[in-house]
């Protein structure tokens, strides 16, 4: 692989994995030639394919051995630059030390740390399984552990990019489970990490809660009921949180959380005993989902008790 890295001021902060298509042997194979830009202060991070595997960087980084260091893993070697300067911009090569008689690559997935990798399905944003391949030629298909079958891919509820890999486009329930790739090349074939598919129900949008308390004006020694209530999804929880007069103060018994659910209506309820002039001013509830949160107030004031008149 044949990188050139150029050191801007500007760039986007970064961290970049680069996997070469095939292995370099020797001087048989066909470079493959990419352009980076990374900002200057940051930690440029290259992974190549292949055991062992040689780097050849630009004189700059080659005499500074504090910043550069090159760690050669079971299946790949990792480059790790900290604290770029402009003046690193140049070439930075990496190939196998060793050649082969084969066109075909030892490896047809580009190499994982883990043998599982756990990932989010979010109903409302299309998923992701990096079966990315080391060669055009190899043929990928998707696979479910159990039971264990093959995943149909129609390119449109899923489909296959050589350089991203799988895409679920649309998750739903049924796409949860233990998935895993199958590269086959020749007589060459191989199996990608285990990819753990969590399905989770994300709602459209943030939840519209409404606040309403037992009263505006409340009487020394009397009861006080705020009621926060928001309607959600199925399969989507919401949560609440109150801010409210005299949380800081403590007082043993005086407030009282009670959350409910009467079918898509979540309810939470502040309920506060004995009413004192602490209690007054504004009463705050945020409804809160995997969307986002909104808030909404109310205001109560706290008169005296009236004392009744002898008959």
């Amino acid at each position: 692989l044949l990188l050139w890295v150029l050191l801007t001021k500007s760039a986007s902060k970064q961290v970049f994995y680069i996997f070469p298509v095939r292995y370099l042997c020797c001087v048989t194979h066909h470079c493959i030639i990419k352009t980076l830009s990374v900002q200057t202060g940051d930690t440029l991070s290259l992974r190549c394919r292949g055991k062992p595997v040689q780097w050849s960087v630009p004189p700059n980084v080659e005499e500074d051995e504090g910043r550069l260091v090159i760690v050669q893993q079971e299946r790949f070697s990792l480059l790790t630059l900290v604290n770029t300067t402009v003046a690193d911009t140049g070439e930075y090569t990496c190939f196998p030390m060793y050649c082969e008689d084969k066109d075909y690559p030892r490896e047809l997935f580009i190499p994982s740390s883990s043998h599982y990798e756990m990932i989010q399905l979010r109903s409302n944003w299309p998923t992701v399984l990096p079966c990315q391949v080391t060669s055009p030629e190899a043929k990928v298909t998707l696979h479910r552990e159990f039971p264990p079958v093959e995943v149909s891919v129609d390119g449109t509820e899923i489909s296959f990019n050589i350089k991203k890999g799988f895409t679920i486009h649309r998750p739903r329930p049924h796409h949860a489970g233990v998935l895993h790739c199958v590269a086959a090349l020749g007589n060459l074939r191989q199996s990608s990490t285990k990819y753990i598919l969590i399905y989770v129900n994300y709602p459209m949008s943030p939840p519209a809660p409404v606040i309403q308390a037992s009263s505006g004006s409340v009487a020394v020694g009397d009861n006080l009921r705020v009621a926060c209530s928001a309607v959600g999804e199925r399969d989507v929880f919401i949560e609440f949180s109150w801010e409210y007069p005299g949380q800081q103060v403590s007082r043993s018994a005086l407030k009282t959380l009670h959350q409910l659910m009467l079918g898509m209506v979540f309810q939470s309820v502040l309920q506060v005993d004995e009413v004192r002039d602490v209690d007054q001013g504004t009463y705050t509830c945020t409804a809160q989902n995997l969307q986002g949160a909104n808030s909404v107030s109310t205001t109560v004031k706290v008169v005296p008790k009236t004392k009744k008149l002898p008959v």
